[in-house]
């Protein structure tokens, strides 16, 4: 994918999902919709998913300059503190435990809050994105399951994501709250 692409695309995808949360009610915004994956008492509102975009997105732009640096695991995720590999459910477990302290920390938050977030966390992948050489983006990101594996892809899947999640919100009765 060539950077002028990922950028639109993110740019593109950024403002569709701010002008579609943006017409939610505050109730539609704040209503419980999907149970935490992690804790299955903590639900998760509209805006909760909203807040963790922000997450996995700062969480991305850390792989990449983990990788860019050298490291030989930058997306961390395949082996635990000690250094034992994960298996895919203790890899899930551990991606819930962190996206649920996440969405607790910044559940009160208030929708331009969010938004803030989601905003500091894009300027940081649009300026790694403009750091980045050409082949930079084209390399493959060790450990990486999103996207096509690359590291201008995993940056891209930062749109897609978003998407995702509100698809969800939507199939969970956002628009219904």
């Amino acid at each position: 994918m060539k950077r002028w692409e990922i950028e639109k695309r993110l740019h593109e995808d950024r403002a569709w999902l701010l002008a579609t949360y943006a017409e939610l009610s505050d109730r539609q915004l704040r209503s419980d919709l999907t149970r935490s994956e992690h804790d299955p008492s903590n639900w998760w509102s509209a805006l909760d998913h909203l807040a963790h975009l922000a997450l996995i997105e700062r969480n991305f732009a850390t792989m990449v300059r983990r990788h860019v640096r050298g490291d030989a695991d930058p997306v961390g995720l395949a082996r635990d503190g000690s250094g034992a590999p994960r298996s895919r459910e203790q890899i899930m477990a551990a991606v819930h435990e962190m996206t649920d302290e996440w969405q607790q920390k910044h559940h009160d938050k208030s929708f331009d809050e969010v938004v803030a977030l989601g905003a500091a966390a894009r300027a940081e992948t649009l300026a790694l994105l403009a750091e980045l050489t050409d082949s930079q983006l084209q390399e493959v990101l060790p450990g990486a399951p999103w996207a096509d594996g690359t590291v201008g892809g995993v940056l891209a899947a930062n749109a897609d994501h978003g998407r995702m999640h509100w698809k969800w919100a939507k199939d969970a009765g956002v628009l219904d709250a």
